[in-house]
This record gives C-alpha cells, sequence and structure tokens, in this order.
C-alpha cells in the first residue's frame, strides 16, 4: 500500500497544500511548531477519519475557516482509489473512488496506517481508556465492521446507563425496559470481546518474538486481555461469554441500581503487558516500557498486513530521537523497502545513514514545504 499524493484545503495551518510522495522513504524537516506533525496527522486522519491529538473535529480546520478538507491517492495492488474527507461544524463526509460512504466504517480501512510518536510510551504506562483506543482503532482498520458495533454498543450503553441514572438507587422503576437494552447490550459485547480476544492473540503472536529479539533474549512479553468480568478472558468462545455475562449482569443488578450505571461491558476492559510475569506497567522500568510499546507497534505492521494482505502506512513522529541505538535499529529493520514510510524530524543528524540514503526530504517552514 502507498500513499502517492496528498492535497489539503484549511487543515490545521495549512490554507493549500499539495504534495506526491516517495514510494519509500519521506521526510518531514523542520523546526518545532512549523507544521511537520500537521502533515503526518493529515495522512493519519485521511485513513482513519479520526486524530490521535484531539477530540474535537474542529480543532482540525485552520482559524476562521468554515470547513477543511483532505485529499489523497491510494494505491493497492495496483488499484488507484482516490480518498477525500471533508470536515466541517456538521460532521465529516468521506469519500472513495468519487462516491460518498454513508457511514465512516464504510470508510476506513482502504488505507491503513500505523503511528508511532514519543507519547506512545502511554500506551503502556496510561489509563485504560488509551489501550481500549488501541485495540478499537487497529481493529477497526483490519475489520470495519467492528466500528459498527462499536458504534451500536455506545449507543445501547448510553440508553441503559440514563436509565439508571434516573432511576439511581431506586429498585424498581427499571424492570423491563433494563432487561430489554442488558439483553441488547450482552450481544452486541459478547460479539466485541470475543473479537478482541482474537486479535489480541494474534498481536501476541507477532509481538512476543519482536520483543524477544529486540531484549536479545533476556525479556519475554506476553498481552493479556483483562476483562470486568474476569471469566469473560478465559474463553474464546462467543457462546460461554455471552452466558458469562448474562450470569455478571444478573448478579450486578442491586450494584448497578444502586450506583446509576453500568459496571460490566468492554468499555471497562483494559490490555495487561507482562514482561517475564510481570506488569510492566506496575513494575517494569522505563526502557521496558518502551520496549513494550515499540513490539507492539511493529507487531501491528505484521499483523495488518497478514489480515489484509497490504502493509501500512508507518508514521514515525519525531520518534527516532526517543530510541536507543538498538531500539533504533529494530525499527529501521522493520522497513525493508517493503514498508512506506513517514518521519518527522528537527535534523536529519540524527537520522541513520540507511534511511537518508532512500529518504525524500522536505523542509517545512511556517507551513511552508519544499521538496
Amino acid at each position: 500500500m502507498k500513499l502517492t499524493s496528498i492535497e489539503l484545503t484549511n487543515f490545521r495551518n495549512y490554507s493549500h497544500l499539495s504534495l506526491d510522495f516517495s514510494d519509500s522513504v519521506n521526510v518531514f524537516l523542520g523546526e518545532n511548531a512549523q507544521g511537520k506533525t500537521n502533515l503526518l496527522e493529515a495522512i493519519y486522519v485521511l485513513a482513519i477519519a479520526k486524530s490521535l491529538r484531539t477530540a474535537h473535529d474542529k480543532d482540525l480546520i485552520k482559524w476562521n475557516q468554515e470547513y477543511g478538507k483532505i485529499k489523497g491517492k491510494v494505491v493497492r495492488r495496483n488499484d488507484t482509489i482516490p480518498l477525500e474527507l471533508v470536515i466541517s461544524g456538521k460532521g465529516k463526509k468521506a469519500r472513495a473512488n468519487h462516491l460518498e460512504k454513508q457511514r465512516l466504517s464504510d470508510y476506513v480501512g482502504l488505507c491503513n496506517v500505523v503511528m508511532f510518536a514519543p507519547e506512545d510510551l502511554g500506551l503502556v504506562k496510561g489509563g485504560p481508556a488509551l489501550r481500549r483506543r488501541f485495540i478499537d482503532m487497529e481493529m477497526g482498520q483490519i475489520a470495519p465492521v467492528y466500528l459498527h458495533l462499536l458504534s451500536d454498543y455506545q449507543r445501547v450503553l448510553q440508553q441503559r446507563n440514563a436509565l439508571l441514572k434516573k432511576n439511581w438507587g431506586k429498585q424498581s422503576g427499571t424492570g423491563p425496559l433494563l432487561d430489554v437494552l442488558t439483553e441488547k447490550l450482552i450481544i452486541l459485547a459478547a460479539d466485541i470481546v470475543n473479537r478482541r480476544l482474537r486479535f489480541v492473540s494474534s498481536l501476541n503472536s507477532w509481538a512476543g518474538p519482536i520483543h524477544e529479539e529486540i531484549s536479545q533474549g533476556r525479556e519475554k512479553l506476553e498481552l493479556n486481555y483483562h476483562s470486568s468480568v474476569r471469566e469473560v478472558s478465559d474463553t474464546g468462545d462467543q457462546s460461554k461469554i455471552t452466558e458469562v455475562y448474562e450470569k455478571a449482569f444478573s448478579q450486578l443488578r442491586t450494584r448497578e441500581t444502586e450506583r446509576g450505571m453500568t459496571l460490566a461491558g468492554p468499555h471497562r476492559d483494559d490490555l495487561q503487558f507482562i514482561v517475564n510475569g510481570h506488569d510492566v506497567q506496575m513494575f517494569g522500568s522505563q526502557g521496558q516500557q518502551r520496549t513494550a510499546a515499540l513490539s507492539v507497534k511493529l507487531a501491528e505492521i505484521e499483523l495488518i498486513h497478514k489480515e489484509t494482505g497490504d502493509y501500512p502506512l508507518l508514521l514515525l513522529d519525531d520518534v527516532l530521537s526517543e530510541l536507543d541505538d538498538l531500539r533504533k535499529t529494530h525499527l529501521l529493520a522493520a522497513f525493508k523497502e517493503k514498508v512506506q514510510t513517514f518521519v518527522t524530524t528537527t535534523s536529519i543528524d540524527g537520522l541513520d545513514d540507511r534511511l537518508i540514503e532512500r529518504a525524500t526530504l522536505f523542509h517545512i517552514h511556517q507551513g511552508t514545504v519544499t521538496r
């Protein structure tokens, strides 16, 4: 998979920008706060229809403009697919092959990306919400139908929470409607968690060997899906997961009524990083946490290739300067001419010669890009 070009209109600090890219390595070079990361973000948003930097779409639109637009051309298996995403106060409109997609879940997955930034250390050190988002975004790229399932789950969850909150502390008055919503929630939750378990298992099969190689055989990484209902993580059978949830929600009924909120489900689950038998979030050094995060990111590349038949775009936001020589070597080895890569940096001095010799350089200064 290659991104051959991109065109921006009113995106962040760019009024208008049109660029053609190299099939290999593209380096965005410039001082801080000039627009390097904005350009990398535009590629990510074109692919995922969401930003990793903000939850508010209006932040993506240039100041005092009514809309922002990102256009690009992606080549997959010798087919060129024009993509377009328009962002406005009314939401987002996505087009592929010049045809508007009614749902973003029908658009996501046409261009796959893996992004690695210094803050990705938060994947290990941060809260559960970050790791759930990581799982959801990566799964959505591989199987866009998952995003539709997740949207349905969030809608039912909001309805159920609203009902529990309305009848907070009451033991009656929620009966039949709560039963209906609980049944819908369980069906969706079982499907989502079953898919997550399979995803984590596949990711684990790639991340483990990568981590062992980076640590030179000294460490073994294992990814564990940690469910808010413990028994759920012990099965990969959707019907059994459904039975576990039915039992759990029956037992939680009184507590949920007392607290006015849903106390179980995939929205409360987590991903654990276990290194040599210990939770690296709690007991690992910063070096171990960095290695775990890097291993998972590199595993993403291989997993997406396995599931889709294409290697994703690799976006590196000033990350090479954050890695020691050993980790940098493994990251660079992952390219092997097979992954189109986009790198932001303030100086080429710290970049590996193997990267520079086949890179196309773009100098960025105050939103102006020179190739």
